[in-house]
């Protein structure tokens, strides 16, 4: 008999989670709250060493992690990440986390940044999901979680190429949820809010635009990464195993007013 007690639908014991971008941040803050409910977790980083310390405090939680190391902006160094990461087991869920931004007027906005911020945000998330959504549709389960953004409700200003990868990412998590949900695959994604992360830091440093986004957040802060802990778990645990092609928004109540 399925045990259906509330602790039971939330733990993640006895799955394996791949997060990408686990480094810092978001990705760490998702990694840890995932080994804290029992998953044991793949850290992918861009550099050697990027996500030693997330490796550590989830070992710390009594969970194994191992770090693997990939130029998300490379189509081929994403596949070699996946193929590296089915050599170390199957994956029950997958966290599409990591992401950039570059930021320049529209009027100039460098071809060569569209590039790297559509490939990385955008193009690795369609690419490691269809590698191990093959997979979860093969074992009859599976939780697939992107990171969007509120920027995939508004345009932003100074930042199209990430506006329109978060856009496209929500759409995506649609799209996927559709054609997986019968084979027992659930794919959503988080949308954050405003929170402090090296992505944000030049609007942090911003004196008048930091006090300007405070002021509509009716929390009254800033998000802080751990602020994110309870909707990944939810999203990858059975707890959410009839929520499908979801964007869930964590931002403090900014898309309310």
């Amino acid at each position: 008999m399925t045990d259906t007690t509330i602790p039971a639908l939330f733990s993640l014991a006895g799955r394996r989670a791949l997060v990408t971008g686990a480094g810092r941040g978001l990705g760490r803050a998702m990694t840890e709250a995932l080994a804290g409910a029992g998953a044991d977790v793949v850290c992918a980083a861009s550099r050697a060493g990027g996500a030693r310390d997330t490796v550590d405090a989830v070992r710390r939680l009594g969970r194994d992690a191992v770090e693997v190391v990939a130029d998300l902006g490379d189509r081929d160094a994403v596949r070699q990440l996946a193929a590296q990461v089915d050599a170390i087991g199957r994956i029950d869920v997958l966290v599409n986390n990591a992401g950039t931004i570059r930021r320049h007027p529209a009027a100039d906005y460098p071809l060569e940044d569209w590039d790297v911020v559509l490939r990385t945000n955008l193009d690795a998330t369609f690419l490691l999901a269809q590698h191990f959504g093959r997979a979860m549709i093969q074992h009859g389960a599976g939780k697939i979680i992107n990171v969007s953004s509120l920027l995939a409700f508004s345009g932003g200003i100074t930042v199209p190429a990430y506006t329109a990868s978060k856009h496209a990412v929500a759409g995506l998590t649609k799209a996927l949820a559709n054609e997986w949900g019968r084979q027992g695959v659930q794919v959503n994604a988080i949308a954050p809010g405003y929170f402090r992360t090296d992505n944000t830091q030049a609007l942090q440093d911003d004196a008048v635009r930091s006090e300007q986004i405070g002021a509509r957040i009716p929390a009254g802060r800033w998000g802080e990464p751990a602020d994110l802990a309870g909707a990944v778990v939810f999203l990858a645990s059975r707890a959410s195993d009839y929520v499908n092609g979801h964007v869930l928004v964590v931002d403090g109540g900014w898309m309310a007013r």
